[in-house]
């Protein structure tokens, strides 16, 4: 992992580590933003006013085609003309532009990068529910600026996560359909990044979540994580 050198919250809804801002947007929704490039995962709650060009997405990623992931209203408000779009081999969706198919195991790093952004395309999947079976969505694990910063989709604790290697781990913490709070500080505590963001929770029904019992409890596992609580635009 690379020394973080500049961690500060710009307000309740967004934080800057090492000149990368990552804002969440609600529920797994975020945007991550390097100088003129903005990187956006599963847009699905967005701010009631409009979104101006200049902070609309570069680059669109989509874990998986659950409506609360892949919201065609949504990604339409965020999504330039020019945006490369990447979406599971099994998305049903059509897009328009740029969009190509990705899969586990996929490395989109070097020449192969998407505008200077390296990308890693990581499974996603439940063990002991049956909301999302293995293959039907991913994680990725995107570097801006040498900074790596892993969302992990909608999944539980998997084993693969033990080989992971990042600085910034956005993690669903609501139970249900994905980790519930113990499970995703256990996951941090296998991945030892140096921040933990909590998300997907507290907005669709039965993702009922606590941030600040998932903080207490990664910071019972290693004291060294910063857990960073952020709020969304409503």
């Amino acid at each position: 992992m690379t020394g973080l050198k500049e961690v500060f919250i710009l307000d309740d809804t967004s934080t800057t580590i090492d000149n990368v801002t990552i804002k969440w947007l609600g529920h797994a929704g975020f945007m991550i933003k390097e100088a003129e490039i903005n990187v956006y995962i599963d847009p699905y709650v967005l701010p009631t006013s409009i979104i101006d060009f200049e902070d609309q997405a570069d680059v669109l990623l989509i874990t998986h085609e659950h409506f609360d992931h892949c919201n065609p209203e949504s990604i339409r408000k965020v999504r330039k003309s020019y945006a490369t779009t990447l979406i599971p081999e099994n998305v049903t969706l059509d897009f328009k532009g740029d969009a190509r198919r990705v899969r586990d195991g996929d490395m989109l790093r070097d020449h192969l990068s998407i505008k200077d952004v390296n990308i890693e395309v990581l499974p996603a999947y439940n063990i002991d529910k049956q909301y999302h079976p293995k293959g039907i969505g991913v994680g990725y694990l995107i570097e801006m600026r040498g900074l790596r910063i892993y969302h992990t989709g909608d999944t539980d604790f998997i084993p693969e996560m033990n080989e992971v290697s990042a600085d910034v781990v956005l993690v669903p913490i609501g139970g249900t359909y994905t980790m519930d709070e113990s499970e995703a500080a256990d996951a941090v505590a296998s991945m030892s990044p140096r921040i933990a963001i909590p998300m997907h929770y507290n907005y669709v029904e039965g993702t009922e979540g606590d941030p600040e019992k998932f903080k207490q409890l990664v910071n019972d596992n290693n004291p060294d994580v910063d857990v960073v609580i952020l709020n969304f635009e409503q």
